[in-house]
């Protein structure tokens, strides 16, 4: 029997859950949970943590899953080594649906760098305005930088007080267009950008804008997933691959 873990949270999570659902296979979608109302999908969803390895492991036995489709943010590095290890102990097929990381393009001023400190160390010493599209999680490391005053974008109102002294937070949830973030930055005198390098087209319309408006981007790279943090996945690039390999895997209508 085929049934399928989808674990999302992404545009691309999204697109897999509908082909799921087009080609009539068995899958529940998981959201980790961190926002308030997440995306409806075509197959049944649960939402929350598993309690680590070991509570990801019994789901799959408990819930009789047969595949592992790994399609969280890029940055989720916990859950996608609870999946990596999980899978290993209950011998289940994992695959990663990663999409690419952006790619610098003429006319682009990016700094690059390697984590979130780094990222707040590369701001400048004296006050800017600060486009800070990384999430909610990681605010506060920013507090050590109290002089810029710093633009939010957050899918989730606020549940309480911003960990800045001087921030505002505009709730929207994308994809975003280059029209549309060209306005942002304009409408809040953005002069510094600094986000996570994701990837794909959902959220790229903020380095285009910046590109246009000639405006620093202080991209944070993705994690370094080696040897000693996650151990090498199989990784594909594309809905139609991951349909592709599910089929190869067994999956009776999966291409």
């Amino acid at each position: 029997m085929t049934r399928i873990l989808l674990l999302g949270g992404t545009t691309e999570a999204g697109a897999l859950a509908r082909a799921l659902a087009g080609a009539g296979i068995d899958a529940v979608y998981s959201y980790a949970g961190r926002t308030a109302a997440p995306m409806d999908q075509p197959i049944p969803v649960r939402t929350g943590g598993f309690g680590g390895v070991a509570g990801l492991a019994q789901f799959l036995h408990d819930q009789r899953i047969s595949h592992v489709v790994d399609a969280t943010h890029p940055f989720a590095a916990q859950i996608s080594q609870n999946a990596l290890d999980a899978c290993a102990q209950a011998r289940v097929p994992l695959v990663a649906l990663e999409r690419p990381a952006w790619q610098v393009a003429p006319g682009d001023d990016w700094i690059c760098v390697p984590d979130l400190p780094a990222a707040v160390a590369a701001l400048p010493d004296q006050p800017a305005r600060v486009f800070l599209a990384i999430g909610k999680q990681t605010l506060a490391a920013f507090a050590a930088k109290p002089q810029h005053h710093y633009l939010l974008r957050l899918v989730d109102a606020p549940d309480g007080p911003l960990p800045l002294p001087d921030a505002v937070a505009v709730v929207a949830r994308g994809p975003f267009d280059v029209a549309g973030d060209l306005d942002l930055l304009r409408a809040h005198r953005i002069s510094h950008i600094i986000a996570k390098n994701a990837g794909g087209a959902g959220a790229e319309a903020k380095l285009i804008a910046a590109r246009a408006l000639g405006l620093p981007v202080i991209l944070i790279d993705r994690p370094d997933f080696d040897q000693r943090v996650l151990p090498p996945r199989h990784v594909l690039g594309s809905v139609a691959q991951v349909m592709a390999w599910l089929g190869h895997a067994g999956t009776e209508r999966g291409v």
